[in-house]
């Protein structure tokens, strides 16, 4: 299946362990991502969580569409990873690795988008990465309350 990763590399002004346990909550992705509007059916099992992620796509403006998408997560050493199954054929891997630096925690964020039709690839990759750069500053805005 064709596929593409994105990196995106950012310092948060908050200490690892506060910014794992941040990503480690499922309702702390409601906002993280602009798309995600809410998080449900969260079951939690031995050494990962899933949960369904409300992502909401407005087309021309006018036309809503809530995408459900299946979110699998799970802690390790070195940060937070998991995969998401989305309708359509997409499928994304994600990790967020998170090292000290200084006062704070440089988190780098991969995501390896793949889906069988380019056209399809193409959207969810440039949707992906509008995503990627937003969740960045927004997670910076929360530092001070992950403290």
């Amino acid at each position: 299946m064709p596929g593409t990763v994105l990196r995106h590399a950012f310092h948060v002004p908050a200490p690892p362990p506060a910014v794992l346990a941040h990503l480690s909550e499922p309702s702390n992705y409601v906002g993280l991502s602009p798309l995600v509007v809410a998080v449900q059916d969260v079951r939690r099992e031995p050494g990962r969580m899933r949960f369904v992620a409300v992502e909401r796509f407005r087309f021309f403006g006018l036309v809503k569409y809530d995408n459900l998408i299946e979110v699998t997560l799970r802690a390790t050493e070195e940060g937070i990873e998991g995969e998401v199954d989305s309708p359509g054929g997409v499928r994304l891997g994600y990790r967020f690795g998170l090292t000290a630096d200084g006062m704070g925690t440089e988190v780098e964020d991969v995501l390896t988008v793949h889906a069988r039709l380019g056209p399809v690839l193409r959207y969810a990759a440039r949707k992906a990465r509008q995503v990627q750069v937003a969740r960045a500053d927004i997670l910076v805005s929360r530092a001070p309350t992950l403290m």
